[in-house]
């Protein structure tokens, strides 16, 4: 199958990406992930990309679905595969499904981690770190023996500058707005499937495994 996760930033995608990439067998391909191999491999599209980024210029939606088009060419891909963290515009989710149309493929989910932003604030902004050792904590889901200090080697925890409340919200923010199309966009397709990210891990497992499981594969 060919599963696009979207969840907010705090909202566990990474956490529910590997789960089904264990239950499923399926990979995940980051677009992130890819554009960094590409850049280190010296392909000519990796090339390419390096040239736009080392003039400080956004890399295009053709080399981007370039990668992908290589990506999901390669063995490892035929039985499905994850995309995260693309599409981020309609026009470049328009591009994937006449690419995916090209190969003879199509997208069976769309799957967004629904989690209220006082919950993502509450997890992000709660989260802290020891910069000697490295562990984290979570002031409230799980907080050292002793606050503010580490209980591996005593240094004093600290709280990343992109943890920050304003800086959560700001995330969020920018995050509503680049889905929200997107969420419109799939959901006309129907293809848009809102798991509640609000439970525990567990719990939206059972609901992703219900939803996957349940799927034949046939396209909407």
């Amino acid at each position: 199958m060919t599963v696009i996760l979207f969840g907010p930033p705090g909202a566990g995608k990474g956490t529910q990406a590997q789960f089904i990439v264990e239950r499923f067998g399926i990979p995940q391909i980051s677009t992130g992930d890819m554009l960094r191999a590409a850049v280190k491999a010296q392909t000519p599209l990796g090339l390419a990309a390096k040239s736009i980024m080392d003039a400080g210029g956004l890399v295009s939606d053709e080399i981007v679905l370039g990668l992908v088009s290589e990506r999901i060419s390669e063995p490892d891909c035929q039985a499905g595969f994850i995309l995260d963290g693309f599409p981020r515009t309609t026009p470049q989710a328009d591009a994937l499904i006449a690419l995916l149309d090209g190969l003879g493929k199509h997208i069976d989910h769309v799957i967004s981690l629904e989690v209220e932003s006082a919950e993502i604030i509450q997890r992000l902004s709660g989260r802290r770190t020891c910069p000697s050792c490295g562990k984290g904590y979570h002031v409230v889901y799980d907080a050292p023996a002793v606050a503010g200090v580490c209980d591996v080697c005593g240094a004093s925890l600290v709280q990343r500058d992109d943890d920050r409340e304003a800086t959560v919200k700001n995330r969020l923010d920018v995050y509503s707005q680049q889905t929200s199309p997107l969420k419109s966009y799939f959901e006309q397709c129907g293809l848009m499937r809102c798991i509640d990210g609000n439970g525990t891990i567990s719990d939206i497992q059972r609901q992703i495994c219900s939803l996957l499981e349940g799927s034949t594969g046939d396209h909407p």
